[in-house]
């Protein structure tokens, strides 16, 4: 078993442990056992660490919300289009992270990279305010995701969508979203996706490999059994789409970016979901954060190695999208 003091951290991440650590304490409700209760305190926590150490929105980025009908209800989407974008662009449907029960698109670490990862990569972005555990558990999310994207389709003029050029993507919790989404589609049928992004992903809804292993306490898995029961449910999850790694068939997927952090218990979990896209045929980029942690691909204000981590996404989407990206500055 691993330990945070164990491992040879950057400055700035130790930094950004040591604020998160003065921080907690303070803020009301942040260890209550009510998700509810535990979710505004978890937004309050990131919202202060975001402001200093997010690079924050950058110019050259137009940024507004639209509203559609979801399976639940209206559904809020914060578009991020770059300045440069003219008709139809390429776009990309994005899944906020936070533990299938908390996490938002008003979130400053979101509009921050959000909008500098539109800017950087040519792609249109919007970033889908899902329904969340346990008051909506799976399937509820990816239903939303797919009213999303068939409303992007729909409305692509109105919306300055090109839907020969749409995709999907997620952080963490997210990115688990979106994977079971592309899977479902893929099953059920829906829009067509050019590209899967999968950023930290829990590929699989349980425990895998070594570093979940020697990451398995302190690294944000601790309670992994009570959020997967959580976002499968009271009855439990029947469809095995919930759990990505564990589907018998990947064939005929989109192709696939997965970014993993080093010292990230779900690493292994996604290393083996690339492994299998790779042998179903799909194609596959795997990219693995050296010295990285589950959370520290937003710190780019204080670690280098954040910075390089969101270059190199943006340059991979401006690829999958076939765009020209932009270097923002600062």
């Amino acid at each position: 078993m691993t330990t945070l003091a164990d491992l040879d951290l950057d400055p700035g991440i130790r930094r950004w442990i040591a604020r998160l650590e003065q921080l907690s304490p303070g803020i009301p409700g942040i260890d209550s056992p009510d998700p509810a209760v535990q979710r505004v305190a978890a937004r309050e926590l990131s919202d202060l660490l975001a402001v200093d150490f997010t690079l924050p929105v950058p110019d050259g980025v137009e940024i507004d919300e639209v509203v559609i009908d979801g399976p639940g209800g209206p559904l809020r989407l914060r578009r991020y289009r770059p300045d440069a974008a003219t008709g139809a662009a390429p776009t990309q449907l994005w899944l906020h992270g936070g533990g299938f029960y908390a996490g938002t698109i008003d979130e400053i670490l979101n509009e921050r990279l959000c909008a500098r990862r539109a800017l950087e990569s040519g792609v249109q972005i919007f970033s889908l305010e899902y329904r969340l555990a346990p008051e909506h558990p799976y399937p509820a999310p990816v239903l939303d995701a797919v009213a999303a994207l068939d409303a992007l389709v729909v409305d692509a003029t109105r919306l300055g969508v090109d839907p020969e050029r749409l995709g999907i993507g997620g952080n963490s919790a997210g990115a688990a979203i979106a994977a079971s989404t592309a899977l479902r589609l893929r099953d059920l049928g829906g829009p067509r996706l050019v590209h899967v992004d999968l950023e930290v992903p829990p590929a699989a809804m349980h425990r895998v490999g070594r570093s979940a292993e020697d990451y398995g306490v302190g690294f944000g898995l601790d309670q992994l059994e009570q959020i997967v029961a959580m976002y499968a449910g009271p009855d439990g999850a029947v469809d095995g789409r919930i759990s990505p790694l564990d589907v018998d068939d990947l064939h005929g997927l989109p192709s696939t970016l997965i970014m993993a952090g080093e010292h990230d218990p779900l690493r292994d979990a996604g290393v083996q979901y690339a492994e299998r896209l790779q042998d179903a045929g799909v194609p596959v980029e795997l990219y693995v954060g050296l010295g990285h942690l589950h959370g520290t691909p937003g710190l780019t204000a204080a670690f280098d190695g954040a910075r390089e981590w969101q270059e190199l996404h943006a340059r991979h989407l401006a690829f999958a999208y076939d765009t020209i990206p932009v270097r923002s500055a600062g």
